[in-house]
């Protein structure tokens, strides 16, 4: 069974147990302690991933691993609470599998969140970083291995990978509610171990604004099948060497609890925007 059969399969379980009008337009996807975007959605059902056909489980603390089917002002949404990452063990296409499956079920636009490091020593804890480019240095590609037309073009163009309308958009926003925020370019790594203070140095140098271990994988497949994509990062800590502070993913959900409400407005809003 190649990869399509699989979509397809998932797909059908997906609209047998969903309301027969549910027209999903949108996605988002949670980041670490991020999952309370859903508090002022219209929830119409939550499936954990294991219970989906072909869906990898969510193994790390603050991603609950389910998607929930909801709508906001008339958007049908699906929000992917808890993503999987590479350094869980999962392959590259099993990361972006839920996206193939989004696009399958009629999403044309992504908003992904995501706590991040701080490499540019001009951040401050808890700003709102909104990515306008990546560079991936994981080195690996989700579109590596078998193509598929039904995923678009078999080389992407990827220097529009994160919209600048929706972006713009959503700058204005952060700025009419007083929420500091700016654009910067997220540094992919595989992970788990944060960077030395040496690496840090080296991926500021290479013009990173920002660090972490996710988002990538899912935007170059998002550009790959002409989804639009708006990424949304909160900075959870200053990168190692930038502060003295020991870095623990416990305080990055606990700083993600308290961004949530901020995020979830300007999430709300761009879906107005959307609409």
């Amino acid at each position: 069974m190649n990869i399509v059969e699989k979509i397809e399969k998932t797909k059908a379980y997906l609209k047998k147990i969903l309301p027969s009008g549910f027209r999903p337009e949108v996605a988002i996807i949670t980041g670490s302690g991020l999952g309370g975007i859903r508090k002022n959605f219209k929830i119409i059902k939550t499936v954990k991933n294991e219970e989906i056909p072909f869906f990898a489980e969510a193994t790390v603390s603050g991603h609950k691993g389910e998607l929930i089917f909801c709508s906001y002002k008339g958007t049908d949404i699906i929000i992917v609470d808890g993503r999987i990452h590479y350094y869980e063990g999962h392959s590259a296409d099993k990361i972006i599998y839920p996206l193939r499956v989004l696009k399958f079920l009629g999403v044309k636009t992504l908003i992904s969140t995501a706590a991040v490091g701080a490499l540019n020593k001009k951040y401050k804890l808890g700003d709102i970083v909104f990515i306008k480019d990546h560079i991936n240095f994981t080195g690996n590609n989700p579109l590596i291995g078998a193509h598929f037309d039904e995923f678009g073009k078999r080389f992407p163009d990827m220097s529009c990978a994160y919209d600048a309308d929706l972006r713009k958009h959503a700058l204005k926003i952060a700025k009419q509610n007083k929420i500091r925020s700016c654009e910067g370019v997220y540094f992919c790594l595989n992970g788990p171990s944060y960077e030395t203070p040496a690496e840090v140095e080296a991926y500021r140098k290479l013009g990173g604004d920002v660090v972490g271990m996710s988002v990538v994988y899912e935007v170059i497949a998002a550009a790959q099948m002409g989804i639009k994509t708006l990424c949304v990062s909160y900075v959870s800590n200053m990168a190692a060497g930038i502060s003295k502070e020991v870095l623990n993913h416990d305080d990055v959900l606990a700083l993600g609890k308290k961004k949530d409400a901020g995020i979830s407005l300007i999430i709300e809003r761009v879906l107005e925007r959307i609409k």
